[in-house]
Formats: structure tokens, sequence, C-alpha cells
């Protein structure tokens, strides 16, 4: 028998994103907005030539798509950590709107109907919990998730009939990150808000 060694690493890829040890995603974000601002970068060469519809469909494709891609488990992250994300999003609008390093920023992603960073998380989750209600969600995400309707002593309640989803108690803030919790959370804030 040979001898083998194992190293421990700080993070590891998986399936595109970048987990660290400590589940902070920050290594993750910085990766993403590096790669985006590469390609808002190069877009810029070419963007000027492009009428907006094909500036903004290209944008969408090179850009938007990385800040879409599995951005739920960004759920219950502080707005600090996600600010380099949003960063990217407004550089893109700025591209695509032709405006300067120091214009405001709100009125093109609002023309674009861009939502911002926190809200396309609390979009992307909401379609999620949209999923689970209609049984078109993959097992692993219906299962961790329980309708108010199906829990015991609420059959007779009106919150049975609400559609709401039960918020498991955490004891802890990292918990709330989960999509036990952060998939109903969403629901009802969207609920609220929109």
């Amino acid at each position: 028998m040979g001898a083998s060694s194992t190293v421990c690493t700080g993070s590891v890829d998986d399936l595109g994103v970048i987990l660290d040890s400590e589940l902070t995603l920050q290594r993750h974000i910085n990766k993403v907005a590096s790669v985006c601002f590469h390609h808002i970068r190069r877009l810029k060469q070419i963007c000027r030539l492009l009428g907006p519809d094909v500036a903004t469909t290209i944008v969408s494709a090179f850009v938007l798509s990385r800040l879409d891609y599995c951005n739920a488990i960004l759920a219950g992250l502080p707005k600090s950590t996600i600010a380099p994300l949003q960063r990217v999003q407004n550089a893109a609008a700025r591209l695509v709107g032709r405006l300067g390093p120091r214009d405001h920023v709100s009125k093109a992603l609002h023309d674009l109907h861009w939502l911002p960073v926190q809200q396309r998380i609390t979009y992307k989750l909401c379609l999620l919990m949209h999923l689970v209600h209609n049984n078109r969600a993959p097992s692993y995400l219906a299962d961790s998730v329980t309708a108010t309707a199906n829990l015991s002593g609420r059959t007779q309640l009106r919150s049975a009939s609400s559609l709401r989803y039960e918020q498991p108690r955490t004891r802890l803030k990292f918990g709330e990150r989960s999509f036990a919790f952060a998939g109903p959370a969403a629901d009802v804030i969207a609920v609220h808000q929109w």
C-alpha cells in the first residue's frame, strides 16, 4: 500500500459556484464580478457600433446571465457582500445606455427593466417557490419547505388557506440563508413589496 496524503483547500468549485470553507461566497462573488467586468470591457469596443436593442441583448447574454446563474445561493448575504455584483449591473447599464462613469444609473436600470441584484435574488427565490407550489420543482426543494396548510393544528386557521409556507425557526443568522427559510421569506417579502 502506498502512502497518500490529503491536501485541504479553502474553497471548492462546484458547477461554477465557488464555495469557501466559511460559506461567505466572497470568492464566488469576486470571480463573477471579475469575469463580468472583463466582458463589459470587451463589449465596450463594439457596443458603439451596435443599436441599443442589440447591445442590450448582447449584454444580457454575457453579463446578466452570469449575475443570475445560481443567484439564489446569495440569499441572506449582507448588501456589502453583494455590492460588487450591483456595480457590475450598474456598469452594464451605463454601457447599454451610453452613460458616462459619473452619470446616475437608476433611470437606465428602470428603462431597461432590470431589477437590482438584491431584487433579482428575491425574484429567483419566488420563482422557485412558485415551482414548489405547482409541483414542478425538484423533490429536494419541495421536501425542504412545508405549506402552512399541512401543519398539524393549523388546518382550521385562516392561514391554512393563505397558500403560505412555514418559515422554520433558526438559532443562527446563518440558518436564514437556507432555502427552507429564504424561500418562504422571499415569498412574504414579494407579497408586501410588489
